[in-house]
């Protein structure tokens, strides 16, 4: 275990570090910080503190970083989490509000979060396995060809055509709506196929064939494998970061094109807190120089999605993960009153 007073000394390094993109030497320690010892024990202290690997030497330089163990230390055990200032919170809420529908809600999430933290933001729809139906909607288009609506509780719209295998009337079109809606409105999608299977029988032995195929259409959409959406915003950020990424920023960039890369740096779902993960805590060998600030959000008390931001792993954690933190907040509100 540390002492308390080499923790403090890498506090002090890396909120230095963050601050000034230089390496850290103990003089510099010990003008900026009421560490209350002389710059030789601060040295020892730095000793200490690189032999057990939280902090390293550049090859060019006197002065010591912190490295992901380092960084590590100081998320779990020295850093808060930064609040946003009052004008920050007016700020993100006016901006939220004028959202019109949930891509709007989305889109305009990752560019607050990107301006907010000035790293790339990642912004997952919200999961259609942790929703709930609001409304189906059914809508005759032509003889015996349907548009099927399915409505989320968090606003998430689908839309299926469904060529049916007979002309369908308006009012079998009628009676298949109100039944449907009456069983699956606010009921988990992971419920709806047991809710409704045995609808087809309620109906006449004519109109069973096109129940059973508008049902075999609303049970693909409940499953499909297409589902995680995500939207990224602010990879121009990282371009101010370009000396933070040891040889290019390439495979940071490549890695985050990826979609199934994306979902999991965000983590599982259920994760509802703030996860931070750094460095090498990464999974993706592209990105083991970027930390990733992440959160669930949702419109009670469980997330249905998540979002968070990546940048390097020289990050101001406070600040960010007051960020996230903030907008998943303001986010959940929004889809609990839509």
């Amino acid at each position: 275990m540390l002492s308390e007073r080499r923790l403090e000394v890498l506090r002090a390094i890396v909120q230095d570090y963050v601050g000034t993109e230089e390496p850290v030497g103990s003089k510099a320690l010990t003008e900026r910080h009421r560490l209350g010892v002389s710059p030789a024990t601060v040295r020892n202290d730095m000793a200490v503190l690189e032999e057990e690997g939280f902090i390293q030497q550049p090859y060019t330089s006197a002065g010591r970083i912190p490295t992901d163990k380092g960084y590590r230390l100081f998320v779990d055990k020295l850093a808060g989490v930064k609040p946003l200032t009052a004008a920050e919170r007016r700020a993100i809420q006016s901006f939220l509000d004028g959202a019109v529908d949930l891509d709007d809600v989305v889109a305009r999430t990752v560019r607050l979060l990107a301006q907010l933290t000035r790293q790339v933001a990642v912004v997952q729809y919200p999961s259609l396995t942790r929703s709930t139906v609001r409304h189906v909607e059914l809508l005759s288009l032509a003889p015996a060809r349907v548009m099927l609506v399915l409505i989320t509780d968090t606003g998430r719209v689908e839309q299926r055509l469904v060529d049916c295998p007979s002309p369908v009337g308006e009012t079998v079109l009628a009676d298949l709506r109100a039944r449907l809606n009456s069983r699956v409105v606010g009921h988990r999608f992971s419920d709806v196929p047991s809710l409704v299977q045995d609808l087809p029988d309620s109906f006449e032995h004519d109109d069973r064939p096109t129940v059973a195929t508008v049902l075999a259409t609303l049970l693909e959409t409940l499953v499909e494998e297409t589902e995680e959406r995500i939207m990224l915003g602010g990879t121009a950020n990282l371009t101010r970061f370009n000396h933070d990424f040891p040889l290019t920023i390439r495979p940071v960039l490549e890695a985050l094109e990826e979609q199934v890369v994306l979902l999991k740096l965000l983590g599982e779902v259920k994760d509802s807190g703030v996860t931070v993960r750094i460095g090498h805590e990464n999974a993706h060998e592209g990105l083991s120089s970027t930390s990733v600030v992440a959160v669930g959000y949702g419109s009670g008390d469980e997330a249905v999605a998540r979002l968070g931001v990546v940048g390097p792993t020289r990050m101001d954690y406070p600040g960010t993960m007051g960020a996230v933190r903030a907008v998943a907040r303001y986010v959940g509100q929004i889809l609990a009153e839509s």
